[in-house]
């Protein structure tokens, strides 16, 4: 496990990078899925990383919450070097609910994480939608608790979630988030 924070290049008002991956629901799923959402949160993410176990809950709860924001979960991992990163273990995490959040999605061949420019795990964007399409709002940190174990004190992205949803700029500065870094394939 290396800790690494997040550099991606997108900035705030970037539209969001295009995709259409397979969900662990059988279905294929790309940005225009989620156009009824006034918001939406991609994490890169996985199974295995402890960094991203500690978010499972926080994002089942934000999924479970907000009506009006998708929350997405995106697994780039190599699965061959990371086994529990497969699409067959991202199905069983969500069929036994500890994935709960309303896609979790495989990027097998990482080019969505590349032009995301995700590099750790988990790695949230959170996107406003125009009725044009998705620009971000917000990329940083979901919380303070900078190591698996903590407990949080401060939820950064229930603040910029709401700030969205209200028709407001995101108060606070993006700050890295961390986590493990993604497993590039070689």
């Amino acid at each position: 496990m290396v800790l690494t924070e997040s550099d991606s290049e997108l900035g705030r008002g970037d539209a969001a990078p295009e995709f259409e991956l397979p969900g662990v629901d059988g279905e294929r799923h790309s940005l225009d899925d989620f156009a009824d959402s006034d918001a939406l949160l991609v994490v890169f993410t996985c199974n295995h990383c402890p960094y991203a176990q500690a978010k499972f809950d926080l994002l089942n709860r934000l999924a479970d919450e907000y009506d009006d924001c998708a929350i997405v979960g995106i697994n780039p991992n190599d699965d061959d070097a990371y086994p529990e990163d497969s699409f067959e273990k991202m199905r069983e995490y969500v069929e036994s609910g500890r994935i709960d959040y309303d896609a979790y999605l495989r990027d097998e061949s990482q080019a969505v994480a590349s032009a995301y420019g995700a590099v750790c795990t988990p790695d949230p964007f959170l996107f406003r939608n125009t009725g044009d399409g998705f620009e971000l709002a917000y990329h940083g940190r979901l919380d303070d608790a900078l190591n698996p174990d903590d407990e949080p004190e401060h939820v950064y992205v229930r603040d910029a979630i709401d700030a969205v949803l209200a028709g407001d700029d995101v108060s606070h500065d993006d700050m890295p988030s961390r986590g493990c870094s993604i497993k590039w394939k070689n």
